[in-house]
């Protein structure tokens, strides 16, 4: 089996972590095509001692790094637009670029730590202790009004509690698309956690559309059915979590949404 075909698998799912990490999908689909762009030209360089999806982020972490890692704010790539670029830069001035790193790839990729200290070149101890920093600091940094749409019921209010556990307001619950822009009309929310398939057949997808037709609103999938949304084509969401979830995942993923995002505002 030749190289690419053993990194296409993993290729969404890197696209998926470069979007979260950057909070755009631009900047995170840039590093991903700088990453195959750099093993294209040197696949000698490749690191052919561990698993593929390993050697993969390994290298985007490579690309990363060279660009990004000065922990000076003017020198970091973040979200697109002057003012969710203030807004990300004074937010990373207070929370290095690792500890999201390692919250991402361990919460959000799946990584052990053991994998995640590969990638990022600390021990395990190490990456443990980032991902603490960084869901304390994240957690201190936002908060916001956050619309559910999700059909099933014990899945919604395990969402509920994950978000009010982490200082936010739920706004409502929707299970159907006609239901999730109604109640995004009459009280406007700071964030949107979205299934795909709800209760009459209706589509979450359809739903969001309708919703940023009216008005900007970060957005995270959360589907049993990613392959449904990485596909390749755009557009393509910028934070995903597949089903089954653990909490960690979306604790993370609504930390890192809400990082990037001008609609939250400081904690009290």
């Amino acid at each position: 089996m030749s190289l690419g075909q053993q990194l296409a698998p993993h290729l969404p799912f890197l696209r998926r972590y470069g979007r979260a990490l950057t909070g755009s999908q631009t900047h995170g689909d840039r590093y991903v095509r700088a990453t195959l762009e750099a093993i294209v030209a040197a696949p000698e360089e490749f690191p052919r001692d561990v698993d593929p999806r390993l050697g993969l982020y390994r290298t985007f972490h490579a690309i990363w790094n060279s660009t990004n890692y000065d922990e000076t704010p003017e020198n970091m790539a973040v979200g697109d637009g002057d003012g969710q670029e203030a807004i990300a830069r004074a937010r990373l001035a207070r929370i290095t670029p690792l500890s999201r790193q390692a919250l991402l790839l361990t919460a959000m990729e799946g990584f052990t730590p053991e994998d995640a200290g590969y990638l990022i070149d600390v021990d395990v101890a190490e990456v443990e202790a980032l991902v603490a920093e960084a869901l304390t600091e994240i957690e201190k940094q936002t908060r916001a009004r956050v619309l559910i749409i999700e059909d099933e019921p014990i899945i919604a209010m395990d969402i509920e509690t994950i978000v009010r556990d982490l200082g936010h307001d739920v706004t409502g619950v929707a299970v159907t698309r006609d239901e999730a822009v109604a109640l995004a009309m009459e009280d406007r929310p700071g964030l949107v956690l979205a299934d795909i398939q709800l209760a009459d057949d209706s589509s979450g997808i359809d739903a969001v559309k309708d919703i940023l037709a009216e008005f900007e609103v970060p957005v995270i999938f959360i589907t049993a059915f990613p392959e449904r949304l990485l596909t390749g084509e755009r557009p393509e969401p910028t934070f995903l979590i597949t089903k089954p979830f653990q909490r960690s995942t979306v604790k993370a993923a609504i930390a890192q949404a809400l990082f990037f995002n001008q609609a939250t505002v400081p904690a009290a």
